[in-house]
């Protein structure tokens, strides 16, 4: 039975692979299948513990259906949000999160291009995690932004693309103008999340087994200005993952939202434009006076403090 399972799973992760997951899957099967392995998780959030980090509960998982009523709201501050800081047409490459593809970001994408901002898709097809190549070609697409426009470029990543938003920057770091991560697990636990065995399951890579090294360039602060965005009620991955040490070049922006709707919060977006407007060179902390006071809460203690805290 146990190998019969295996095998079926060990074939949807190669159909997934082939097909990007047929946009969706066409009768629904295969998402089907990912959600009933979610429920499984659901049912033991606090399987991945270390150092007192858990998985954020079943509650807080079920909430990030809330991710579409961010949406509409985002929608209907877009004028407010038009009148935010307009860009200086430098590059901003755009990571999708796990198991999405670029049509999860095309929002975020189209809002920072409206804003004067030359975006780009990563072109990669869905994110499936570290499959042959990917960090490769990253690399790649990103170099070759960089040369189009002559212009260090700006990586945002949500989620497990602001891992590799920052393995970008830690291996090239004079390609990289800035770093932004939205909700991105990348330090303490990495399974203090509700999605770590369904990455395993899909990418055919166990989380124990990832190179040392990968880990540390993860982990390790990118040498240019990096703000990382999170949410406390984040459903998916611990927040305490997601906060960095604030040092001269790093900080932690906390925001109200799910995880799955932070590409298209309306603080999120807020906080991005402002970010992207600094002049290269002359980076500063983000500005949290008067009535941002009140809509991003300064972030409490040490960031290491947080991610140890129980």
């Amino acid at each position: 039975m146990e190998s019969s399972q295996t095998e079926k799973r060990a074939d949807l992760a190669a159909e997934l692979t082939a097909e990007e997951i047929a946009e969706l899957d066409a009768d629904g099967s295969t998402l089907g299948a990912a959600r009933e392995l979610m429920a499984e998780l659901a049912r033991a959030p606090a399987a991945g513990e270390t150092n007192g980090v858990k998985a954020p509960s079943l509650g807080l998982l079920l909430l990030e259906g809330r991710a579409l009523g961010e949406l509409a709201t985002t929608y209907a501050m877009m004028p407010l949000l038009r009148r935010g800081p307009r860009g200086d047409g430098h590059p901003v490459l755009v990571l999708p999160g796990f198991l999405a593809s670029d049509v999860s970001t095309r929002p975020l994408r189209r809002f920072l291009k409206e804003r004067g901002y030359a975006t780009h898709s990563w072109n990669l097809g869905r994110n499936l995690g570290p499959r042959p190549g990917v960090e490769h070609r990253l690399m790649e697409r990103m170099q070759e932004i960089r040369q189009r426009h002559d212009r260090k470029v700006s990586l945002i990543g949500w989620s497990l693309g602001g891992v590799y938003a920052r393995l970008l920057a830690n291996r090239s770091p004079e390609d990289v103008r800035c770093v932004i991560t939205l909700g991105t697990p990348f330090n303490a636990n990495p399974k203090a999340n509700n999605s770590w065995k369904l990455f395993e399951w899909v990418s055919g890579t166990r989380i124990d087994e990832v190179d040392p090294e990968t880990f540390r360039q993860i982990r390790e602060t990118p040498p240019v200005p990096t703000s990382s965005i999170y949410s406390r009620s984040d459903g998916v991955t611990s927040w305490r993952c997601c906060v960095d040490e604030e040092g001269p070049l790093a900080e932690n922006i906390q925001v109200r939202g799910s995880h799955c709707g932070l590409g298209a919060n309306p603080l999120v977006l807020r906080a991005v434009l402002d970010r992207l407007a600094q002049a290269e060179g002359s980076w500063r902390r983000f500005e949290r006076s008067g009535l941002m006071r009140l809509l991003y809460r300064r972030p409490r203690g040490p960031a290491r403090a947080l991610a140890s805290e129980g």
